[in-house]
């Protein structure tokens, strides 16, 4: 095979991939919408439950890892995830199909939602490592892959708005039911390629299959390094986590889910690092893991604003009037996957250039580069917005222009913090720390969702808070996610070479 070209299987989880996400965006596309439009949220409401939904899709990947580590192995979690994933969407349907009945609407959206979050864990921390166990240890492949990998991520992303909000989001309460059986559809047509050719492509060099096997089986002669929790510490961890609970909850107000994920993205890294049979570089090794996934979280709170208040401000705030028609709010979701598309073979070649040459950045560089770049998106779009009255609508150029610098921020972080997770984690433990980075986004999307809830309405008089600082107007609002993610980088690139000692040469 070339040293450049790529085995025939990423093209398959490209496609399989893809379409999952098809159903994952285009559900989101209209979720804030229908929840206000038809079953009349309100946006503090609706961002709370937004909040919560993407916060709990990212957490359940730490269950859908282990379980994969340690019992099923990747292919039958994947195929697990995506059948509940296909009864969730149904669910999501039979709900707007039935909004005026809110008896019956709520509870199927809720429980649409559940299979949602449940499918998602076992699906996704799964479909990310099989592109990992693709290559060699070492291969300079593996960057380049992901960001391919992530190309096929943005191109299910780019349609979805496209197809679903085009059904769903029409005007008429009546038509999102459309959108919601769209998204049905898309994960159908992923579950189903994977499995009628995962057998032919799924398959390292030497033609043996991959995710086969938990990693317990797969590491023969190894059983006696795999980690052992004796009955006295679950019952420290499950003590830890419930006093965690309690922190946050009552000490800290948050609700039960934020209460949960909160506690759980703290208990369940400490837990994997204080096995024993970890050596010290491999625990130094998961200790960059961890550091970049506090990082990440800044950086995903405020990109998620994209389904709930960027939503609110495409609604409300910008003028879509394009060539004499109003393009419907929840197409400007697609307005990033457009960029992605256009820019992940850039990226790709660029990252396989330097890596050639030995001049790539490092990880860590390049994901400070990822938050830099999300500052300044949100500082833009702060600075056209101040002084605007709230009831002037605003070109949409500067929505654009955010997604622009959102988009290269997150080709700089995103597809390379799932390829450093694969190139540093221990191998038994490769599943469960690709849940663990998923974990730092699930608390990233509930804080998103907290920091939504604060967006400005007129409707209110009392004007909501960050902290200490009171938000008068959308200028105030932006430049949350200004400080926020610029500080974050700021404090990433002072810490770059200490990251790269505890990495021990991994690139």
């Amino acid at each position: 095979m070339s040293p450049t070209k790529h085995p025939n299987g990423l093209y398959l989880l490209f496609f399989t991939e893809m379409w999952e996400r098809f159903s994952y965006y285009g559900m989101r596309a209209i979720f804030t919408l229908f929840m206000i439009k038809a079953l009349f949220f309100d946006k503090a409401l609706a961002s709370e439950i937004y909040g919560n939904y993407t916060g709990l899709v990212y957490l359940t990947p730490l269950v859908g890892g282990y379980v994969a580590d340690r019992y099923w192995g990747n292919r039958k979690t994947i195929l697990v995830g995506g059948v509940l994933m296909g009864m969730g969407h149904f669910c999501m349907f039979l709900s707007a199909a039935n909004y005026s009945n809110i008896a019956f609407a709520q509870p199927m959206l809720f429980l649409g939602l559940g299979l949602l979050i449940l499918g998602n864990g076992f699906f996704k921390p799964n479909i990310s490592t099989m592109v990992g166990q693709l290559y060699q240890a070492g291969d300079k492949r593996i960057d380049a892959a992901f960001t391919i990998f992530y190309m096929g991520i943005n191109l299910g992303a780019f349609l979805a708005p496209l197809v679903c909000g085009g059904f769903g989001d029409t005007g008429n309460p009546a038509d999102f039911k459309w959108g919601f059986l769209a998204a049905c559809i898309g994960m159908i047509i992923s579950i189903f390629s994977f499995e009628l050719l995962k057998n032919k492509l799924i398959i390292t060099s030497t033609g043996e299959g991959i995710g086969l096997l938990p990693k317990k089986k797969v590491l023969a002669g190894n059983e006696a390094k795999e980690p052992k929790i004796s009955l006295s510490q679950a019952v420290s961890w499950a003590m830890a986590s419930i006093g965690l609970f309690i922190v946050f909850y009552s000490l800290m107000e948050l609700d039960i889910i934020g209460s949960a994920i909160f506690s759980l993205t703290i208990i369940g890294p400490a837990a994997i690092i204080a096995d024993k049979m970890l050596t010290s570089i491999e625990k130094q090794r998961i200790g960059v893991i961890y550091i970049l996934a506090f990082f990440v979280i800044f950086f995903w709170a405020a990109f998620e604003q994209a389904g709930a208040s960027l939503t609110f401000f495409a609604e409300e705030q910008t003028d879509r009037n394009l060539f004499g028609t109003e393009v419907p709010a929840s197409f400007f979701q697609s307005i990033n996957a457009v960029f992605i598309i256009i820019l992940a073979p850039i990226f790709a070649f660029i990252w396989t250039f330097l890596g050639q040459r030995n001049l790539e950045p490092s990880s860590p560089t390049k994901q400070a580069f990822g938050l830099l770049f999300l500052s300044i998106g949100y500082l833009v779009i702060a600075c056209g917005v101040k002084g605007v009255d709230p009831a002037i609508k605003v070109s949409f150029m500067w929505l654009t222009s955010l997604y622009l610098l959102h988009t290269i921020g997150e080709l700089c972080l995103s597809p390379i913090g799932l390829a450093m997770v694969v190139k540093l984690a221990p191998e038994k433990f490769a599943s469960l720390l690709m849940g663990v980075w998923f974990l730092s986004t699930a608390a990233a999307n509930k804080f998103a969702g907290t920091l939504s809830s604060l967006y400005p309405d007129p409707a209110f008089p009392v004007p909501p808070k960050f902290i200490i600082f009171e938000i008068n107007g959308l200028y105030e609002f932006f430049m949350i996610f200004v400080i926020l993610s610029g500080l974050a980088s700021l404090l990433l690139f002072i810490l770059t070479k200490t990251l790269q000692k505890m990495m021990h040469g991994v690139q």
